[in-house]
């Protein structure tokens, strides 16, 4: 009995049997438990199924399998790398002129499988063209219908060299005959070109000339192009020069300067070379004793040399024109005194311009000078050299005119100081007096009392918006002048140096617009920066009666009125006549005192006669000029200062060079005075 058979009847014994409700029980609760521990049984013996959406599984098989990419084409389907030509100019053409015959290499380098179109030079007079030793045709246009750029078809990828026999036309014009190969886009472009002809000058444009020979037959060159711009030779018959034969006639122009240091002196000289005849090899400058040359440049200078107190400067080729070169060197001379300035002479000139300059480096001045064979001149007559100085202590002369061999003498006397008593410059004390309405004007006079050695102008920036109005030195009303940005020059009076320079007075006055006053509120003064330092500073403000003002900490300060410390501020017209008050802190403005018995006499009367024709004199004088030449800019006038209402005093001192000083100040309506 087979398996199945004895299952069935094990089931049909057990149906009809009393036990078959309990069996089925016990079947279904094995079969339960064999369910719950399959899945464990499955994950230990079996690996298992892993369930992934599609498009998660197609993206995993891309990352692990992933597609080569095609390698993307070259930008350029063909370049043209090298272009040579080996010409010769022997042909004529039926008109008599003359043709160059040659062969232009071409070396090509295609990127690209398959049928690649390379253009050829335009312009070109192509006889014959091969390719790899056959005979290939060129096409025309950009289809090879015809009517434009010569082209050859190349079907392989790899570098090909073209081969073009080709001919190019002569022209001539003036005496002179040229050729001209035409630009390319190659990397490199050489051209060989033999003339059957010797004793020609060529001349190259577009390229570079690297090799010229001649043979008793032939001339031969060549010559390298920049490739986007035409190759062109052009060659005349040389024509004999005698020049080289001629005497040598020159002019020179020889310009030095010299700085005294207290270890030892420099000199620097330019020297101009003009060849009138002939042409120079060299030039001899000739060198005073003690004096030792450390270089010598130019753009011609080949080689240089000093014996027996003469310089010679060789030349690359002999000079037929202008040249130009530079002579440094040093010396040693005495620390001060009287000192022998050595001078450079320039030999074989047949004039000689230029002159010399110089100048003290460190402590010292210049204090007397004597000359021989030479004139006073400007530092900006002598050129760059000397003009790019900006050395206070600078004295320069020009070469007088004459004869080359005139004598020539230099001799300075040189004042050393320490460095403690060297003084340029300085603002021993500034005042200030500002009347300030509540309309938004201020009028400022200002005044500096300053010692001055070495410096030519003062530098006065004036606050944004300002208007000048005048300008005075020592009394004198001045024309300022103005600088690249605006800013007030004026002249100074320029003293020797020492401790014991003079002070001198310097004074401008100017207005500026502000905003209103309010019953309440801040002003802020902005005073002129100077281009020096100011050792101490007073500023006096007049302010409206109707306005309590007080300052503000900052860098000035209120302090009780003085009079200005220096006696170059000090007007000359104060005297004991002048009666200044002084009443709460307040400063009333200086009036002049109630006039005296015996104040006038019977001269009254003729000197105001006297001051009446003066005046009218004055005024012609006035009238006239006028009319016979235009003024511009601002008159020199005098204007007094108007003090006027109650004043507050502010000091400070130590103000920097180029710093601009403000004060602020505090305002408010005093309903006390009648202000509303």
């Amino acid at each position: 009995m087979s398996t199945l058979s004895m299952q069935k009847e094990i089931v049909r014994k057990l149906k009809n049997g009393p036990v078959f409700p309990l069996f089925c029980a016990f079947v279904l609760a094995a079969v339960s438990i064999f369910a719950a521990n399959s899945p464990a049984q499955t994950m230990v013996h079996s690996p298992g199924w892993v369930v992934l959406p599609v498009e998660e599984y197609r993206t995993l098989h891309d990352r692990a399998y992933p597609i080569e990419r095609e390698p993307e084409p070259p930008p350029v389907e063909a370049t043209l790398t090298r272009v040579d030509y080996d010409l010769r100019i022997n042909g004529e053409t039926a008109s008599g002129g003359e043709l160059a015959f040659g062969r232009a290499t071409l070396t090509i380098d295609v990127l690209k499988d398959g049928w690649v179109r390379v253009p050829i030079p335009a312009g070109l007079l192509v006889r014959e063209a091969r390719l790899d030793g056959k005979l290939v045709s060129l096409v025309s246009g950009a289809s090879g219908k015809g009517g434009g750029q010569l082209s050859a078809l190349l079907a392989h990828a790899g570098r090909a060299v073209l081969l073009l026999d080709i001919a190019l036309p002569v022209t001539s014009s003036a005496g002179e005959e040229s050729i001209a190969l035409p630009s390319a886009a190659s990397g490199v472009t050489r051209a060989s070109v033999q003339l059957p002809r010797q004793g020609v000058d060529v001349r190259l444009t577009g390229g570079l000339l690297s090799e010229k020979s001649e043979s008793a037959a032939e001339s031969k060159w060549i010559a390298y192009g920049r490739g986007n711009e035409a190759l062109a030779f052009t060659w005349r018959r040389k024509t004999e020069d005698h020049r080289a034969t001629q005497p040598l006639r020159l002019r020179g122009s020889l310009t030095q300067l010299l700085g005294l240091g207290e270890d030892a002196t420099s000199i620097n000289a330019e020297v101009n070379l003009e060849v009138t005849q002939g042409a120079a090899r060299e030039a001899q400058i000739q060198i005073p004793d003690k004096v030792t040359i450390n270089q010598v440049l130019g753009a011609m200078v080949a080689d240089w040399e000093v014996k027996n107190g003469e310089l010679s400067v060789t030349f690359l080729e002999p000079v037929e024109q202008t040249t130009r070169f530079v002579i440094t060197g040093e010396t040693r001379r005495p620390r001060d005194g009287e000192i022998a300035i050595p001078l450079l002479r320039l030999l074989n000139a047949e004039r000689e311009t230029g002159g010399v300059a110089v100048e003290v480096l460190g402590a010292g001045e210049i204090k007397d000078l004597k000359t021989k064979g030479l004139e006073s001149a400007d530092a900006t007559d002598l050129g760059e050299l000397v003009a790019n100085r900006q050395s206070p202590s600078l004295a320069a002369f020009r070469f007088r005119s004459g004869e080359g061999k005139i004598a020539r003498s230099l001799n300075v006397t040189i004042a050393r100081y320490t460095p403690q008593a060297v003084l340029m410059a300085n603002v021993e004390e500034a005042r200030y007096q500002v009347l300030a309405s509540s309309e938004g004007k201020t009028f400022v006079q200002a005044r500096y009392a300053i010692r001055n050695n070495q410096r030519n102008f003062l530098k006065i920036t004036l606050p944004t918006g300002a208007t000048l109005w005048s300008a005075s030195l020592s009394g004198r009303a001045v024309r300022p002048g103005q600088a690249p940005d605006g800013s007030v020059l004026l002249p100074l009076d320029k003293a020797r140096a020492g401790e014991e320079a003079p002070a001198f007075a310097v004074e401008v006055v100017y207005l500026v617009r502000g905003s209103t006053w309010n019953d309440k509120g801040q002003f802020q003064l902005g005073l002129p920066a100077l281009d020096l330092p100011v050792s101490r500073t007073g500023l006096l403000l007049y302010h409206p009666p109707l306005f309590r003002v007080t300052a503000e900490p900052g860098s000035f300060r209120s302090a009780p009125y003085e009079n200005p410390i220096s006696a170059a501020l000090t007007p000359p017209q104060e005297d004991s006549r002048m009666v200044v008050g002084v009443a709460g802190g307040a400063i009333a403005s200086p009036q002049p005192a109630p006039p005296q018995p015996g104040d006038f006499d019977g001269k009254d009367e003729s000197k105001s006669k006297r001051a009446q024709n003066a005046t009218e004199t004055l005024l012609d004088k006035f009238r006239t000029d006028s009319l016979s030449e235009k003024r511009a800019g601002i008159l020199p006038i005098r204007i007094s200062f108007p003090a006027f209402g109650p004043s507050l005093f502010l000091v400070s001192e130590l103000t920097g060079e180029n710093q601009a000083p403000s004060a602020v100040f505090n305002f408010q309506r005093d309903k006390k005075a009648g202000g509303k």
